[in-house]
């Protein structure tokens, strides 16, 4: 079996494109595992990983934890709002002492961009990056590469438009690198006071119309207003932003071609897509929260193989 050419998953952008087809190829493998009646491997059975959630989630921390016990690893959950953090203890000193306890694997989430790469230099253990502030969430991309990959086959050349709060996503930021190395073409459309200014220099253009930006692409990526990282207005009003780049089933039935609907989730009904968009036989945003599971297996599972130089 090849292995990756990383020690750590800290970002898309560190990962080649045979990484990417790797990972991608060895998740089939764990989704054939999760839907067998008997659901568990023994993989990753001398293994201990730690979970360390910086910032609120749901389905990417159930997802790692699904993933570990489908794997057979043995796991410690760790919530910054309960734990010493609150007292002033440092990431390095808190992530120490975890690791004195001889785990193996972190999986950690945080609000400052860059602490999953600060904290691989600093530590001995794997180091897989759950997001970092607005910067990366590399299991997200590689999940939406999966389930893409699930609906239309090979990426390249394939057309993905990513729609709403380019600016505060580590989702779309992960999603470009990750579909330019897989031959994908990628646009971002939005209120151009959500379009990061370097977007272009990614090779990635910018369609300020939404009905345009969906009849040119393969793939709509819905992504959610993220309110609780803007500390400016950035719209006049979320009514005002679902009007012009809100996806309703009127204008979805309006295209002239079918297209595929994602979402990384949490879900805003009402205001990026609308229900009936959500629950749609064109989107695939519970194939996504499927396909997590497997990906994130593949993901731990290669790194835990993979022998540090």
């Amino acid at each position: 079996m090849s292995n990756l050419s990383v020690n750590h998953l800290l970002g898309i952008k560190q990962l080649n494109k045979n990484d990417i087809e790797l990972i991608l190829s060895t998740a089939q493998n764990f989704k054939e595992v999760i839907n067998r009646p008997i659901k568990k491997v023994p993989s990753l059975r001398d293994l201990t990983v730690a979970n360390l959630f910086f910032e609120n989630s749901t389905r990417t921390r159930l997802s790692f934890e699904l993933a570990q016990k489908r794997l057979s690893a043995d796991v410690i959950n760790f919530s910054a709002s309960n734990s010493s953090v609150k007292k002033g203890e440092t990431l390095v000193d808190t992530v120490n002492n975890i690791l004195a306890m001889k785990v193996d694997m972190i999986i950690m989430r945080h609000a400052s961009p860059g602490a999953a790469m600060f904290l691989a230099k600093k530590v001995n253990a794997k180091i897989i990056n759950a997001g970092d502030g607005a910067h990366e969430h590399p299991t997200q991309a590689l999940l939406d590469a999966f389930s893409m990959q699930e609906k239309l086959g090979n990426l390249k050349g394939k057309k993905v438009v990513i729609v709403g709060d380019i600016l505060h996503s580590r989702v779309a930021l992960s999603n470009i690198f990750c579909l330019q190395k897989l031959g994908a073409i990628v646009k971002v459309c939005g209120p151009l006071t959500l379009i990061p200014k370097f977007i272009t220099s990614l090779g990635v253009e910018v369609e300020p119309n939404l009905k345009k930006a969906l009849e040119w692409c393969d793939v709509a990526n819905m992504l959610r207003i993220q309110l609780e990282r803007q500390d400016i207005k950035y719209f006049p009003s979320l009514r005002e932003y679902t009007m012009m780049y809100g996806l309703d089933k009127e204008l979805l039935d309006s295209l002239s071609k079918k297209i595929v609907v994602m979402h990384p989730g949490p879900i805003n009904r009402g205001v990026e897509i609308t229900s009936d968009v959500a629950d749609s036989k064109q989107s695939i945003i519970l194939e996504q929260v499927e396909n997590g599971v497997a990906v994130r297996m593949a993901v731990m599972f290669l790194l835990a193989g993979r022998q540090s130089d």
